[in-house]
């Protein structure tokens, strides 16, 4: 009986232990001992030049599938289009953050910083703060 109930116990941890939980949509980094929650593209402020905001669009689609490279020429095209606004900046970078060119993601974190014109989610980023500080 003790056995049986040993089994049972066992298998019932493991089972509960190793349910495995679903990460969050958003997917995490770790630098150091601190983890940083990845940071996606952002859109357009409304009423943005619509080419630009066509192009950047497309690049977050791209983004979202992971094909960075792809993402980037069109953040880049929506830059061409408009290049007064911190969002393009800040999808450049972080296309370039995951392509590995982190001097050039660095250099855009910091124009998008100053192009934010108030936009928190670049003022805050910590993809951002982590490449400009």
């Amino acid at each position: 009986m003790k056995k049986l109930l040993l089994l049972t116990l066992t298998s019932l941890i493991l089972t509960v232990g190793c349910g495995g939980e679903k990460e969050d949509a958003k997917t995490t980094e770790s630098a150091g001992n601190a983890t940083i929650i990845a940071e996606g593209p952002l859109p357009l402020p409304e009423g943005s030049n619509a080419e630009a905001n066509g192009h950047n669009e497309e690049g977050i689609s791209h983004y979202k599938e992971g094909h960075y490279d792809v993402a980037l020429k069109h953040f880049q095209q929506a830059a061409a289009e408009d290049s007064s606004l911190g969002e393009v900046h800040y999808n450049e970078a972080i296309s370039l953050d995951k392509l590995g060119k982190h001097g050039e993601a660095t250099e855009h974190f910091k124009m998008a910083q100053e192009k934010a014109n108030g936009n928190k989610s670049i003022l805050e980023s910590k993809i951002l703060l982590s490449h400009v500080q």
